[in-house]
């Protein structure tokens, strides 16, 4: 193992070389033909070179360039999944922001915590709602609350936030199929059934969908193999429904947060802890005998340290669903996440997968 880490950092060393010597010899050659090709004076070396990084840190240094923005004031907003993390967050936030905010929590009939927090507001732009997204019943007895609610009725809804989800692991000879169906129950099929149940009101309204998707919605990897598919499944939805929503005016753009699992709580070391004894317990005999207890010991403790990492505020995706809700011209897809994960989402779908699965796996 050491000997192929060594020889990964040669390598990576020795293409960054490359790299470097190709863009000091080759690209400044590069510019001036260009730059004679569209008939421009042929500038210096220092000047192409110059314009080029100035862009490139105006690209990333920038701020979000203002789109225009939508009137709040008489605008309603259903978000799914409040009890807890973004959800949560989200619906204070738009409260806040003076949303008439419908907040669809799975346990406020079991007296949740974060249902109960959102309804000591006690305020007539706060309309929290029991929803769990697997329940056909329960999704439409929502949709029945908030058009009985709606300030205008006749303005439609103007958005759903498509939010709740659950997070899992384990390698898929240890995860079962009901793990993969209920996974996928929650994240993919909960996200489309309320979409659909709600996309008569947005339509009305001319209005926005926004799905959370995740990273691991556009690159898989180890253990995590049930939680990629249900969120590549909302991606796909999400591409396909914007597509169709088009000539009604509805914009339609997905969020796929990097790791904030400190911000948000949603894998803790109890979780993995219960989580890893079920795997080992249900796991069929071969399995456990062809991986062997230290390496699956291993693994988890892979996912144990996984749990403290990530950003600690989930600030950066309340910016990004916010924008997605009120800017004129939202963006399709949000990458709400810290510059590992953004490099490596980039690398991950951009190079031949010969490449980033040296690089990672």
């Amino acid at each position: 193992m050491a000997t192929l880490s060594v020889f990964r950092a040669a390598l990576l060393v020795s293409f960054s070389v490359l790299l470097t010597a190709v863009l000091g010899l080759g690209l400044p050659a590069l510019l001036n033909a260009l730059t004679r090709l569209v008939g421009l004076p042929e500038t210096s070396v220092t000047e192409c070179i110059v314009t080029l990084y100035l862009l490139f840190v105006l690209y990333v240094a920038t701020p979000r360039i203002p789109r225009g923005s939508v009137e709040v004031k008489g605008r309603a907003v259903f978000i799914t999944g409040c009890d807890s993390g973004f959800g949560h967050a989200l619906a204070k936030h738009l409260h806040k922001l003076e949303f008439q905010v419908f907040a669809g929590c799975l346990l406020k009939d079991k007296g949740g915590e974060g249902a109960k927090i959102l309804e000591d507001f006690h305020s007539d732009r706060m309309k929290v709602v029991q929803l769990d997204v697997c329940s056909d019943e329960q999704v439409n007895q929502a949709v029945t609350v908030i058009k009985d609610n709606l300030a205008d009725p006749e303005r439609g809804l103007w958005a759903v936030v498509n939010n709740a989800g659950v997070s899992t692991f384990g390698e898929i000879e240890f995860t079962s199929m009901d793990t993969y169906k209920q996974t996928s129950e929650v994240n993919l099929w909960g996200t489309i059934r309320v979409t659909k149940a709600v996309l008569p009101l947005i339509r009305r309204a001319k209005g926005r969908v926004v799905n959370v998707a995740s990273m691991y919605a556009r690159m898989g990897n180890i253990m995590r193999s049930s939680y990629c598919i249900s969120k590549y499944g909302v991606e796909a939805f999400s591409d396909c429904l914007r597509y169709e929503m088009k000539t009604w005016g509805v914009k339609v753009s997905i969020v796929e947060p990097g790791n904030f699992i400190l911000a948000t709580g949603i894998l803790s070391r109890e979780i993995v802890a219960s989580t890893a004894n079920k795997l080992w317990n249900e796991a069929p005999k071969q399995v456990k005998e062809d991986y062997g207890k230290a390496k699956f010991e291993h693994l988890m403790s892979q996912m144990r340290s996984y749990c403290g990492s990530g950003q600690k505020e989930v600030t950066p995706v309340l910016d990004d669903i916010t924008d997605a809700i009120t800017s004129k011209r939202p963006y399709t897809r949000y990458n709400p996440s810290d510059p590992y994960w953004w490099i490596r989402t980039q690398l991950m779908t951009h190079l031949p997968g010969a490449v980033t699965d040296f690089l990672y796996f």
